[in-house]
């Protein structure tokens, strides 16, 4: 758990967190002219590509299923994938998880300021298009949105986390943030936050290997009454 008083903020990551996006779809299907987008798994996905620049994953990915000119046709590949990213959200193929919505309501309700943090550029694109039950837009209940941004290196660095956390004033150990990738529980706590981990693929032994502080399977389970004061635990009736 990060020093401090209180909890104030919140950083989450996005896919898989907040949105069932078409990133893992598109990544697979572009892959069908480089290599076998069979071997191409939810569990490759969140090992090489989740969290990652978009170039990074293309290479990783090309990399690891032994592509030749790996590095060369990482580029293409990178390429051909977002235009199929960019054909699903237009087609509206995606959408939020309900436990995070009301997570992300009820923290804004609680007085945390709350931040995007993900290495997606089509971060805005989908969340202008997921609409709140209350009225509005999913995007507009975030007062910073810090994802897509070219930074020197994706996570386990820290570094988005920390543009978020500065971004909305507030510092670093008093933020949580919300990551479904160990990766990205790694550079949470690099960058001197608490990290809270929510294992919808059945991996919460990945996230508990990273030492997320705390691993739910379901955003409800977060008693969100002891945030404010510093302590992330599950529901004492959910344990």
């Amino acid at each position: 758990m990060a020093e401090g008083n209180g909890l104030r903020a919140a950083i989450f990551d996005v896919d898989g967190v907040l949105v069932a996006s078409p990133h893992e779809r598109a990544w697979r299907e572009a892959l069908a002219g480089f290599a076998d987008p069979a071997r191409f798994t939810t569990g490759f996905y969140q090992a090489y590509v989740a969290g990652k620049p978009r170039l990074d994953g293309a290479r990783a990915t090309l990399e690891r299923l032994g592509v030749t000119d790996a590095a060369a046709r990482a580029a293409e590949y990178a390429a051909t994938t977002q235009a199929l990213i960019d054909r699903l959200i237009a087609e509206g193929s995606f959408q939020a998880f309900p436990d995070a919505v009301r997570l992300a309501v009820r923290l804004r309700a609680e007085g945390l300021k709350l931040a995007l943090a993900s290495s997606s550029k089509n971060v805005g694109a989908m969340l202008r298009r997921l609409t709140l039950p209350e009225g509005g837009t999913l995007l507009s209940i975030f007062d910073a949105d810090m994802s897509g941004r070219d930074l020197p290196r994706g996570k386990p660095d820290p570094a988005i986390f920390l543009l978020a956390a500065d971004a909305l004033g507030i510092p670093p150990r008093h933020c949580l943030v919300v990551e479904d990738a160990p990766s990205g529980i790694t550079a949470a706590h690099a960058g001197g936050m608490t990290a809270l981990g929510i294992a919808r693929l059945g991996d919460a032994a990945l996230l508990r290997a990273a030492e997320a502080d705390l691993v739910v399977d379901n955003l409800d389970k977060v008693d969100i009454a002891m945030i404010r004061e510093g302590v992330l635990r599950a529901r004492p009736e959910t344990e």
